[in-house]
């Protein structure tokens, strides 16, 4: 490896450091990666190997990532892709809702656009995976309850892996309460059980 892409690198700098990998860092975020594509990749084309880490999870799922991915496809460069954490597999399957078929849909909307969004999931029978910011936890899930029903079943995972690793279950109502009097902190994932068949077939009617 000749360079290695960080999401941060004053994060990614510790973690080189105490295994004492010496290589040099570039920064490739959200906010810099349409900027400075072209340019990673003529250091590819050059022969120089490049790699990319994010903070955490996996590159390109909610994560820088997939600009690179396709870029380097379209130019016939090969990509290697070594398996790594990801939040929203483990919140699933600790959910205890059905994880034989599932829908990630990464963050909501900030703000325009999520109406329209929880609406048309609201008929989705599969189990639904969001990414949430703790600040924005709350109001989320006061703003499911017009479109999925203050009985539907929700787990919310947070700090996975981590020290506090925590996992809330039970009904949406339930959560929000629980929610109004702990803020929660640190990386969240949301599971929402789908729509049963029973109450689909009914609004199909």
């Amino acid at each position: 490896m000749d360079i290695i892409l960080a999401e941060d690198t004053r994060n990614t700098g510790i973690l080189l450091k105490r295994f004492g990998i010496s290589k040099p860092l570039k920064s490739f975020h959200l906010n810099n990666e349409h900027k400075v594509l072209d340019q990673y990749i003529g250091l590819i084309k050059n022969g120089q190997k490049v790699g990319l880490v994010s903070d955490a999870g996996t590159p390109a799922i909610s994560d820088p990532g997939y600009l690179l991915v396709r870029a380097c496809i379209e130019q016939g460069i090969e990509i290697e892709c070594l398996p790594g954490p990801v939040a929203f597999i483990p919140a699933l399957v600790a959910s205890g809702l059905p994880c034989d078929r599932f829908i990630f849909e990464g963050f909501l909307p900030a703000k325009k656009g999520k109406s329209s969004k929880l609406e048309l999931l609201s008929m989705e029978q599969r189990t639904i995976v969001f990414y949430e910011a703790p600040h924005r936890l709350l109001r989320t899930l006061k703003e499911m309850v017009p479109f999925f029903g203050l009985d539907r079943k929700v787990a919310v995972s947070r700090e996975l892996t981590k020290l506090f690793e925590e996992h809330k279950r039970g009904s949406l109502q339930d959560l929000i309460v629980h929610f109004e009097s702990v803020a929660p902190k640190g990386e969240i994932v949301v599971v929402v059980g789908g729509l049963p068949k029973k109450s689909a077939e009914l609004r199909t009617e």
